[in-house]
């Protein structure tokens, strides 16, 4: 290299990185999120999309305004946890005692950072309190009581005891109570499967994350804990490969470590992120003969989006497109304004 050619190449950084105070892009960022994947009642299906939308445009904010994709992920995630259209945060079903436990977990691709609690109560956003666990301690998962306490050291806000349970969610207890089946979806028709919300994101920097939140098993077992709070079964994000956010039944989703598995079918077999997404699940399913749902990113911010139950809520933004579904096949897209 020339003397001259190294001054041109000097001068060349410095407008763009000391005079503009800016660093090139090197991706377009984008916003997906899951509102669980189940045999969704028709009464829940709008109110599941339109959360949804409110919740990938509360992300892709963060991401527009040049914010890191974990703080987009919680920001999803918390628009979700606070929707009573979501079995996560107020909404979230009850274990067998009529009491609301949670889990919820939050992964950054960069170095594998993650953090999760599992049996949480009286938290408004468990999401939030995963990512403490994440930032404030050597751990990655605290549960029950341990999660609690540390919530309480850290300030986070606890909720009067009870505040979490819906009458929707008292409603499905009592439904499941009386049919034997645990797996009661919210709303009026018949029952069905119950979900979890999740939320990945890629920023203009190329980092990834992923977040899921949980109220787990309609009346479940006092203390159960759920593949949401499982590193490599809810949740996985590697800035090498991918993110993922997975919903579903829990018990097979941990079994089959559904997001590491999708993510490894993507960087070993060279699969594209829909198809890793969706022949994963496929296999999963023919195995252990229960369904769920995942969404994924690429490193390159290609979109996985794919479920074996009947239904599974989903959104995601780029640039001016909002794209949306709930039924097998459904792709709806929007033109929507910048922010």
């Amino acid at each position: 290299m020339s003397q001259n050619t190294l001054i041109i190449l000097i001068l060349i950084c410095y407008e763009t990185v000391c005079v503009s105070g800016t660093t090139p892009k090197t991706m377009e960022p984008l916003m997906l999120v899951h509102g669980g994947a189940g045999n969704i009642p028709n009464s829940r299906v709008q109110p599941k999309i339109d959360g949804n939308k409110r919740s990938v445009e509360a992300g892709y904010k963060v991401l527009q305004n040049g914010g890191s994709a974990l703080d987009a992920v919680e920001a999803a995630v918390r628009v979700m946890e606070d929707d009573e259209a979501f079995n996560a945060g107020y909404g979230s079903v009850l274990n067998i005692d009529g009491e609301v436990e949670m889990d919820a977990s939050i992964m950054e691709g960069s170095d594998l950072r993650a953090g999760a609690v599992t049996i949480v109560r009286d938290i408004a956003h468990p999401i939030s309190l995963a990512r403490l666990v994440m930032e404030k301690t050597p751990h990655i998962l605290l549960a029950g009581a341990g999660a609690n306490k540390f919530a309480l050291e850290q300030g986070v806000p606890t909720v009067p005891k009870g505040s979490l349970v819906s009458p929707l969610a008292k409603k499905a207890l009592a439904q499941c109570k009386t049919t034997g089946d645990l797996r009661c979806e919210l709303g009026d028709e018949n029952p069905g499967e119950v979900g979890t919300v999740g939320a990945v994101a890629i920023d203009k920097y190329g980092n990834l994350a992923a977040a899921t939140s949980t109220g787990g098993l309609n009346g479940k077992m006092v203390g159960r804990s759920s593949d949401t709070s499982i590193l490599g079964s809810g949740t996985y994000a590697d800035n090498n490969i991918g993110a993922v956010s997975t919903t579903g039944h829990g018990e097979t989703i941990a079994k089959y470590c559904l997001a590491h598995s999708i993510l490894k079918d993507m960087e070993y077999n060279n699969k594209s992120a829909n198809d890793a997404t969706n022949q994963i699940l496929e296999k999963m399913t023919k195995r252990l003969k229960n369904t769920a749902g995942a969404i994924t990113l690429s490193k390159t911010g290609e979109v996985g989006i794919g479920f074996t139950s009947e239904r599974m809520s989903w959104a995601y933004r780029k640039g001016n497109e909002l794209h949306y579904g709930v039924n097998k096949g459904q792709h709806e897209v929007e033109k929507v304004k910048y922010i």
